[in-house]
């Protein structure tokens, strides 16, 4: 009987693609796409949002939890002030609820991205958040 073995992405074997300006502001890439095989509902990315970069207004069925691995960024949840996050912090941004994340307009920012799928589905793109909601957390 085979032992089981830990599959390894090495990084030589994770391709990156620019986030598709259907979702996101500015320029960001995203590395590292997974998900994992059923039963398991995990999927997930490493994204790499440039200075003033951010993603569209959305929602994810269960939540999303964003490990924050490098820089300085920004979140808001629809009705809500905009927060600032820094490398090592952790988002847990609640299910079903309009969001939106990016790096702020001085740096650039780097999250490992995990959300469940539900139902097939593990995101829900809406809207560009505006330079006037963007700019807000600026003035605000």
């Amino acid at each position: 009987m085979t032992r089981p073995t830990t599959e390894i992405l090495t990084i030589d074997t994770q391709h990156e693609i620019e986030g598709p300006a259907d979702f996101f502001t500015g320029k960001a890439t995203i590395r590292a796409m997974f998900a994992r095989d059923e039963p398991s509902r995990v999927t997930g990315a490493v994204v790499t949002f440039q200075p003033g970069a951010r993603t569209n207004w959305h929602t994810h069925p269960l939540g999303q939890t964003l490990v924050v691995t490098n820089g300085v960024g920004w979140t808001q949840l629809e009705g809500g002030a905009v927060q600032e996050f820094a490398a090592g912090d952790i988002l847990l941004c609640p299910a079903d609820q309009r969001h939106w994340h990016g790096a702020t307009p001085n740096g650039a920012m780097t999250h490992v991205a995990i959300q469940e799928t539900l139902n097939g589905t593990n995101v829900t793109w809406m809207e560009p958040v505006t330079d006037e909601q963007y700019n807000s957390a600026v003035s605000g």
